[in-house]
């Protein structure tokens, strides 16, 4: 049974990710909106119904490209529009003009997101603007995806397109997916190097770099809790050290003392040349994880391996307490080679 509450963005942003898998979570203002979170990270809002004696789960999109109002809006006029055949479509259509309206009709991105899938289908799915797309056959589709470097886009643009296919059904333009047929695409996942051992080596590795805002931004990586951009991004007027808040997120002791160690004269706590705050310092970083011992490290293995192991908690105050359990139970251990 998935785990009910009512969806939020506070809630929606922070909830962790399982350690394999997925996990269904379910709205109580709208009760037939539910979410999968990944073992990635990524949350997609989708509803069930049983259609023609077929259980059907029907995505609606990734979070946080749809808002939550717009998921629960949207979820009454799918299950309106499940149930209905799909119109019959004479006229041809060429597989360009239908990924339009798959686009306009299906997509619901941010325009950063939505402009990098359009480059992606531009640079990669070319090959088969021309052609009508109930003509289009499996080869056609393994002749474009063959053409794709790289395992990952390969595999992305394999599942955008039987995506679309499916739509293409639903609305009557062709009759079966050619990328049914069609092998998964293997992907060789990255396996993330850290551990609690390596975390600590990390700290202290960190602690010996001399530049102080490299220093303290790299410790703010592991007790702000946080991905990279956000803090590196961190502005003074943004944090709230009478609730020990930072933008309505807890922070944790550790990353309290922290703070208000640094000289508050500037606009951005992570100050960096130009006036702007930090953006991506990899050769430190890099010296950093070598130090450590960890050299294939990312800052953003450093997120994942914290948020898979906090524990969740509605109220602030209590979630701030497992935070600071959390960080006191890894880094109060001795330091191991």
């Amino acid at each position: 049974m998935a785990h009910q509450f009512y969806f939020n963005s506070y809630i929606l942003d922070n909830l962790p990710a399982p350690a394999a898998g997925f996990d269904v979570v379910q709205d109580i203002s709208e009760p037939r909106l539910r979410m999968y979170i990944t073992s990635r990270g990524a949350k997609t809002f989708f509803v069930r119904k049983r259609v023609r004696g077929k259980d059907k789960r029907i995505i609606i999109g990734n979070y946080p490209d749809v808002d939550i109002e717009d998921a629960r809006a949207m979820v009454v006029t799918i299950l309106d529009n499940v149930n209905k055949k799909p119109p019959i479509r004479r006229k041809k259509i060429s597989f360009k003009q239908f990924l339009d309206l798959y686009l306009a009709n299906r997509v619901r991105r941010g325009e950063d997101s939505y402009m990098k899938l359009v480059r992606a289908i531009n640079l990669h799915l070319v090959g088969l603007f021309d052609k009508k797309i109930a003509e289009i056959t499996p080869d056609d589709v393994r002749g474009v995806i063959g053409n794709i470097r790289g395992n990952a886009i390969a595999a992305r643009m394999q599942e955008l397109l039987h995506s679309i296919f499916n739509y293409a059904i639903e609305m009557g333009y062709t009759k079966s997916n050619p990328v049914s047929c069609l092998d998964k695409i293997v992907q060789n996942r990255r396996v993330r190097p850290l551990n609690r051992a390596g975390l600590l080596r990390l700290v202290h590795a960190i602690g010996r770099e001399s530049d102080i805002v490299l220093r303290s931004a790299f410790l703010m990586l592991i007790y702000g809790f946080a991905s990279r951009s956000k803090v590196f991004a961190m502005a003074w007027e943004d944090l709230d050290f009478n609730h020990d808040m930072w933008n309505g997120w807890p922070l944790s002791n550790r990353a309290v003392l922290l703070l208000q160690d640094l000289p508050q004269d500037g606009q951005w706590v992570f100050a960096s040349r130009g006036g702007m705050h930090l953006i991506d310092p990899r050769t430190a970083w890099k010296r950093v994880v070598t130090n450590a011992g960890i050299p294939n490290l990312t800052m953003d293995d450093v997120h994942k391996f914290l948020m898979r192991r906090v524990v969740w908690a509605s109220d602030k105050e209590d979630f701030r307490d497992n935070l600071n359990s959390l960080l006191d139970e890894i880094l109060d251990e001795p330091v191991q080679g």
